[in-house]
């Protein structure tokens, strides 16, 4: 008899669907360490790529690559596979149900049907987990959703084969093995280092660098595009930062749990005052949101300007770089 499934809603797509398979095989583990131990804070401004027609900008490491790097972490056994055709691609994840496994799924967001309108977009990094069959249909927990739902094999096979970025090619995975011997405080360490020197890298687009480099663009953009697109720029940056995967304050904000629980784990308190710190600099993540957000709409606020938003960019750049490299001076003393 399979194991019932226990559906929990987190923040963002891909933590909820790894912590949801590992919780489900035996090994707890909740959103910030699943977050936190796959390095998962990041930011990159990817000039060639457009999203809806505007600038990406991600908050957080590349689609699974905190799923990745926490199983490399951990040494946890995944079984992967990608499909060529939707038949061979149904049967597999119907043959794996049958045996009583809980299987994730990598899908595109924009057929969706359980989504509200305003949130489909064409997005092909979103996950879910398939837990078992009723009815024909499949029963899905979308971690970002506060219940579960059934999808049709025509929706799933939809979604499961969306074309574009990302192209999810049928993308399955679950559990195989989990080492008996996990030792998190090593794994904290090593994933705390990565993040510092993911954040801290020498690359112009890449973490603080990235940031600091947006706010520049944005004058530049002020000189060089018209006012409607500009604001189109913008409300796609605000949309990428709070309403897609939680975005800039929503990641700091999880990556602030995640170092709170590591100071008790490691029982280290320097690691709470940092957690502190990065709460701090997640509200200037959402301020600055939500003074785009003003200027966009038109409101009269006297702080609102192209100008304004760069400054207010620029700072959290300075924020993050002082804290990454605080964060990794301390982790040297580290018991």
């Amino acid at each position: 008899m399979a194991k019932p499934f226990n559906h929990q809603q987190t923040a963002h797509c891909e933590n909820g669907v790894v912590s949801g398979l590992l919780n489900h095989a035996g090994l707890t583990i909740n959103e910030p360490l699943c977050f936190g131990l796959g390095s998962g804070l990041f930011y990159i401004y990817i000039p060639f790529l457009k999203i809806n027609n505007g600038p990406a900008i991600s908050y957080r490491s590349m689609p699974h690559s905190i799923f990745k790097d926490l199983k490399s972490l951990l040494n946890i056994k995944f079984i992967q596979k990608k499909f060529k055709n939707q038949q061979v691609a149904q049967q597999e994840l119907d043959q794996l149900l049958a045996q009583g496994k809980i299987v994730g799924l990598q899908v595109g967001v924009y057929n969706l049907p359980y989504f509200p309108e305003s949130y489909r977009f064409h997005f092909n990094g979103h996950n879910l987990i398939v837990y078992g069959t009723h009815n024909g249909k499949y029963l899905i927990s979308d971690p970002v959703m506060e219940y579960t739902t059934e999808l049709s094999p025509q929706e799933l096979n939809t979604v499961r084969f969306a074309e574009g970025v990302f192209a999810p090619k049928g993308h399955l995975f679950y559990v195989d093995s989990i080492p008996q011997d996990i030792d998190y405080k090593i794994a904290i360490k090593k994933a705390i280092d990565k993040n510092c020197r993911r954040m801290l890298i020498r690359l112009p687009v890449i973490g603080v660098n990235g940031i600091r480099y947006v706010s520049k663009k944005i004058l530049k953009w002020q000189n060089t595009l018209s006012v409607s697109k500009l604001n189109y720029y913008l409300a796609q940056m605000i949309r990428m930062q709070e309403e897609i995967g939680t975005g800039g304050g929503g990641f700091r904000f999880i990556y602030a749990a995640f170092l709170e629980q590591a100071s008790e784990i490691l029982s280290y308190p320097p690691l709470k005052e940092e957690a502190t710190r990065m709460a701090t600099i997640a509200e200037k993540w959402r301020h600055f949101a939500v003074e785009a957000s003003r200027l966009i709409k038109n409101r009269n606020n006297p702080n609102a300007s192209y100008q304004h938003l760069a400054i207010l960019l620029s700072e959290i750049a300075e924020d993050e770089k002082h804290f990454f490299l605080n964060l990794k001076n301390i982790m040297k003393s580290c018991p």
